[in-house]
């Protein structure tokens, strides 16, 4: 990847902060494109301890923060459309506990229902994104899949249970 005057570790915060490059190569919606490694780390954590994906969660959560800020100063943009870390890190959070694996029509549905939340915003999530760095790329995004996890559990309970 090309970023002039960068440093190595500066260029690997960007690639991953970029969804491994999804962001830097995607015209259209690189937010909703670079979304998708979050859906593999999603699959992989649904076969996991319910403490393990609430810890995981957490701990991406927490690493996307200096990914995003770090990415944001090396782009040289407030909150620059292909930093799409707080989608991808993120995502995780609103399938915790759900049965993704024995349930596969539920990954398109949360998919579908987190990038609305992410797109409207509801509050506190439009105003906490005015915050500077890295903190403000991602604490919307946190705010943001915890309304989908609510909501994707509604779906499972009330869908699902007829499934089952």
């Amino acid at each position: 990847m090309q970023v002039p005057g960068a440093t190595l570790s500066e260029k690997i915060a960007v690639f991953i902060a970029t969804g491994f490059g999804i962001g830097l190569v995607t015209p259209i919606a690189p937010g909703t494109v670079g979304s998708f490694p979050g859906v593999l780390v999603a699959l992989w954590l649904t076969q996991q301890s319910l403490p393990l994906q609430a810890l995981t969660c957490v701990g991406l959560t927490l690493l996307a923060i200096p990914l995003c800020d770090k990415a944001e100063q090396v782009l040289q943009k407030k909150d620059d459309g292909r930093i799409c870390a707080d989608e991808w890190m993120l995502f995780p959070i609103c399938t915790l506990g759900l049965p993704l694996i024995q349930h596969v029509w539920l990954v398109p549905v949360c998919f579908v229902v987190t990038r609305i939340c992410d797109i409207i915003k509801p509050p506190p999530a439009r105003r906490l994104q005015e915050l500077h760095g890295g903190l403000g790329i991602v604490i919307d995004d946190f705010f943001a899949s915890l309304y989908a996890l609510a909501i994707n559990w509604a779906i499972w309970k009330a869908i699902g249970a007829a499934l089952r």
